[in-house]
């Protein structure tokens, strides 16, 4: 009775671990063909991608929007491995005024105004688009570290922020943490007490606040 039962035992260990094996097996066969399907290019959506903007003042804050015109996200076995982003410098939108005064201030920052003004921000009649490179997007505390070069007026300055990526086989989002940009960097000098001494409270802060929101698909 009790080599039956041994032989039971046996032979039930025997099962229990080969169906385990089988089951590792068919997990790690699914997560590679989850993997192979996620690689290659994504395009962005443009109609659902958008780089929010905060500029920031003693007097206040102004909040607006700028368009990507194309761009993608390179995958490799289910990760992000780079992209390249294009960013329409004259779609730049002011979200919280009305009227003449957000036309006024768009125009101040396209510089498409007087020829005077023309250099005090963006100048995109000289300068149409800039540009994002990622070289990189590293799993970080639950959410992903992003290393790229962003320019602007003909200058290219390396930049990082935390975000989310959500990706499925026909769709990638990424939306950033709030991250700080210092203007100055790309010769975006206008009103900067860092650069001129005789401001007094008429400065506007060299750090500009971006969030980045891009919809990609397959």
């Amino acid at each position: 009775m009790k080599k039956s039962l041994l032989s039971f035992a046996i032979i039930a260990l025997i099962s229990f671990t080969s169906c385990k094996k089988e089951s590792t097996e068919d997990v790690t066969k699914t997560e590679e063909a989850t993997e192979s399907s996620t690689s290659g290019s994504y395009s962005v959506d443009t109609a659902n991608s958008v780089i929010d903007w905060v500029g920031s003042k003693p007097a206040g804050k102004h909040t607006g929007t700028i368009s990507l015109t194309d761009g993608n996200f390179e995958v490799t076995d289910g990760k992000v491995t780079g992209g390249n982003f294009t960013i329409a410098m004259n779609s730049i939108t002011v979200t919280d005024l009305e009227g003449e005064d957000k036309m006024n201030l768009e125009t101040h920052l396209k510089g498409t105004g007087d020829k005077e003004s023309e250099d005090h921000f963006f100048n995109v009649a000289k300068y149409p688009t800039g540009n994002f490179k990622m070289l990189s997007a590293e799993p970080e505390n639950g959410h992903y570290f992003v290393k790229g070069i962003l320019t602007l007026k003909g200058v290219s300055k390396e930049v990082n922020f935390s975000s989310e990526i959500i990706m499925t086989e026909t769709e990638i989002k990424l939306i950033s943490d709030p991250f700080k940009i210092n203007r100055t960097l790309w010769n975006i000098n206008y009103a900067s007490k860092s650069i001129f001494d005789d401001l007094k409270d008429k400065f506007i802060d060299d750090e500009i606040e971006l969030v980045v929101k891009v919809t990609a698909k397959k």
